[in-house]
């Protein structure tokens, strides 16, 4: 089978967008990067991943500050996005990890397919280890034994993406 797909097309085209635009996106597109973000497979089907939806500036900003305090720096780690999508997965779950990551590919390749940017901020493990992280997921109402996988933001980006990076040499190996 040969030929151009879209669906293969699109996984080859996503970049990691670092500067974004103030605009918020419309609720039907977000609706819809975070359902695909929902549609992943997980280790017995356990489902193990909840999905923050943060467009509130307030929290947003909170959650970037933390994110730097644990980085060491200054600025905004979340690069202007206004949106932020928080990845937790239940603990008790042995595939929890490996399920929000896959969480967190299906964002990331569902909002370049909609035209809009998106890249994964780490340390959100250590933010919700945190006692202000713990008391922010109580206050939003979040019960159980989560740990933060990753932070997907989202937004428009302000500048135009660059291309593609060459691929490493011995990425693949074949056992025929």
């Amino acid at each position: 089978m040969s030929g151009t797909n879209s669906t293969i097309e699109c996984l080859k085209s996503r970049r990691s967008v670092k500067s974004y635009k103030p605009d918020m996106l419309p609720k039907e597109v977000l609706q819809e990067i975070v359902e695909a973000g929902t549609w992943v497979p997980t280790g017995m089907n356990r489902q193990s991943p909840i999905i923050l939806v943060i467009t509130d500036k307030k929290v947003r900003d909170q959650l970037s500050r933390m994110n730097a305090q644990i980085m060491g720096a200054k600025g905004d780690p979340f690069y202007g996005a206004p949106v932020v999508l928080v990845i937790l997965a239940d603990k008790s779950v042995g595939t929890y990890v490996y399920d929000g990551s896959l969480v967190m590919g299906n964002l990331m390749n569902a909002a370049h397919a909609l035209g809009i940017g998106s890249c994964w901020i780490h340390r959100a493990k250590e933010e919700f280890e945190s006692q202000e992280g713990k008391e922010l997921l109580k206050s939003l109402g979040i019960q159980g034994d989560y740990e933060g996988i990753g932070h997907c933001i989202l937004g428009y980006p302000k500048e135009e993406v660059q291309g593609t990076h060459p691929r490493k040499e011995n990425w693949i190996y074949y056992v025929d």
